[in-house]
């Protein structure tokens, strides 16, 4: 299995980057974020990668950052979502975006991505909940140790970790705030969103 590579952009395809490593060129499925940046990106970068192998195919999928793979495996986990719909989704949203429309559970949002119906957002974001990464390297997953007691108290209440966290990175209280302050303010904002 390849799990990465590490090489030069030879050239990009409308859904692809062509990798060179060492003279052998690998055709690496992409976001069309990474399409667009690939041109100004010079010298060696890295893609983590996933690679998928059918009957008819070998394909590999690529990303920039660890936190789009772990996203792209996220979804393609979701009974319906297949490789193209996640890349969809992840051209669509970053992913810290993309947590917190998840964790909002922001369907109206999620069917702005094409072939994806209120349905298959649904789907997504029942299937999901609980169950989103909590590792990403993004600011949603970094929330500051002053509100864990927050973060607990909205778990308990049957909020994912994800949700939590999403909730009180929005906050926009002065830091004499109490515990009750913040939990209901994310309430409020958790109504709201």
């Amino acid at each position: 299995m390849i799990a990465g590579l590490l090489g030069t952009i030879h050239r990009t395809e409308p859904d692809a980057v062509i990798i060179n490593v060492n003279g052998v060129l690998y055709r690496v499925l992409t976001t069309g974020r990474v399409v667009s940046l690939a041109p100004g990106l010079s010298g060696a970068q890295e893609f983590h990668t996933h690679m998928v192998v059918r009957e008819d195919a070998q394909l590999l999928f690529g990303f920039l950052t660890l936190a789009d793979l772990q996203w792209f495996q996220t979804l393609i986990a979701v009974n319906g979502i297949g490789p193209r719909m996640a890349l969809a989704i992840l051209t669509r949203f970053a992913a810290d975006e993309l947590l917190t429309v998840i964790g909002g559970e922001q369907v109206d949002l999620l069917t702005t991505v094409s072939g994806v119906g209120k349905k298959t957002a649904q789907r997504i974001i029942l299937d999901l909940r609980g169950k989103l990464p909590e590792n990403l390297d993004t600011p949603l997953a970094n929330v500051s140790a002053t509100n864990s007691d927050t973060l607990e108290a909205l778990m308990a209440l049957g909020y994912s970790a994800a949700e939590a966290k999403a909730a009180v990175s929005r906050l926009d209280l002065p830091e004499t705030a109490t515990v009750e302050d913040q939990i209901v303010a994310a309430l409020r904002e958790m109504a709201t969103a």
